[in-house]
């Protein structure tokens, strides 16, 4: 099947709405802000699991005597991380909060030079995307792969598409448009909005079920 495009879930939200379909997201008021409720669910849809859809690797290679500066291209900051790994050197990446690795770098009197093995994120990049530094100071051009969860951009054009599930998104922004305009002999709001958290919830148990593993218990 398709991947669905942003049109086509403004025109299936229009339809429960009982509104004229459109040739374009943008031809009226009305399309325009299904648009946005459109994207606002989707958004909120890609946030809500770690849908396998958005499994991703981006790479970020070492530059010698360069611990700060890199940037994770393409990930934005809504990211969550599955792994890091230094695949040059077989070994994984750990964590390391901010005032340690400030103190691991300004804090001693020769900072270490080797292949890292802890990365930081802190700051963005022009372009919006999460920045990292490694420690120790790598010496080599080192390859670090960050194994990513990475949320989908906003829809921009009609031909725009998801790999979310479709249906969670139309009910979703139709649930918004009943807010919007009120009641109008069809469902209530606050039925439509109960519809569909349950079949976001249905999807992402569907989803859960592929991969037991992942799921931890423990006593809280």
């Amino acid at each position: 099947m398709a991947l669905p495009t942003y049109l086509q879930l403004v025109n299936e939200v229009l339809t429960r709405l009982r509104e004229p379909t459109v040739q374009t997201v943008s031809e009226n008021t009305l399309s325009t802000l299904v648009g946005q409720w459109v994207n606002d669910v989707k958004r909120q849809v890609n946030d809500a699991y770690d849908w396998d859809a958005l499994n991703t690797y981006i790479d970020v290679t070492c530059v010698p005597n360069q611990w700060t500066g890199y940037s994770i291209t393409g990930a934005g900051q809504r990211f969550r991380i599955n792994d890091v790994l230094n695949v040059t050197r077989y070994w994984p990446m750990y964590g390391i909060d901010k005032p340690s690795i400030d103190r691991l770098i300004y804090m001693v009197n020769v900072p270490v030079h080797n292949p890292p093995v802890n990365f930081n994120l802190g700051g963005v990049d022009s372009n919006g995307d999460m920045q990292v530094s490694f420690w120790p100071i790598p010496n080599s051009t080192d390859t670090i792969k960050f194994s990513l969860i990475v949320p989908e951009n906003d829809f921009s054009s009609d031909s725009d598409t998801t790999k979310m599930p479709r249906e969670p998104i139309v009910l979703g922004a139709y649930a918004r448009a009943l807010v919007e305009r009120g009641e109008d002999g069809g469902l209530s709001s606050s039925e439509a909005q109960a519809i569909y958290k349950q079949v976001l919830a249905d999807y992402i148990a569907n989803e859960g079920s592929r991969s037991p593993e992942t799921d931890s218990w423990g006593l809280v």
